[in-house]
């Protein structure tokens, strides 16, 4: 990985942290780096702190040990970058404000500027059973990012899925989201 992939990674990764996106042990971030290789954060990797050992590089064509170092993400992000051309940048985040809208609602209607005329309607996925999300989650988020235009996967409960093609354009989007969100909830 070069040092500009890194310090970009870093930079974002530090700063979803400090927005609450990520918080310890939950969340994750990657980069696709070739045709079937990508780079994820490892798993127990607190992400506001990240150096170049927190990172792993993978190879979706040889699965061998350091599949089981990686985030617990590590199974969606390569079903989407392996479903998705487009997909340069993915993350998983627990946005507070995204996710405690999610529960009692099916669609976010942003009423703010940014987020209405950037964003625009989302729809928020119910996985229904949590008993057996994470075993249908990289099958089932890649095609409902092939069924819908959006970059976000909003899930009820859960978080948000995003993938991007500008891991800052991916970044400056969430937080749009989120913004909208907050001002939902407390309007």
């Amino acid at each position: 990985m070069n040092d500009k992939l890194f310090k970009d990674i870093k930079h974002i990764s530090e700063e979803m942290f400090n927005t609450d996106f990520f918080t310890f042990f939950h969340g994750s971030i990657s980069a696709k780096v070739s045709e079937y290789g990508f780079v994820i954060n490892k798993k127990d990797t607190i992400l506001d702190n990240i150096s170049q050992e927190s990172l792993i590089y993978l190879n979706s064509q040889r699965r061998d040990y350091r599949w089981k170092l990686a985030s617990g993400d590590v199974d969606i992000h390569e079903h989407i970058y392996n479903s998705i051309s487009s997909a340069k940048y993915i993350s998983f985040t627990m946005s507070p404000y995204i996710t405690a809208f999610s529960l009692k609602h099916s669609k976010i209607i942003p009423q703010d500027y940014f987020g209405s005329t950037l964003l625009g309607n989302q729809i928020i996925y119910d996985p229904k059973n949590f008993d057996n999300w994470l075993d249908r989650a990289p099958f089932e988020i890649p095609i409902f990012f092939k069924k819908n235009s959006s970059h976000f996967m909003i899930i009820k409960g859960f978080g948000v899925i995003a993938y991007d093609r500008d891991l800052v354009e991916m970044a400056k989007k969430l937080s749009i989201l989120e913004n909208s969100c907050k001002l939902l909830m407390i309007s």
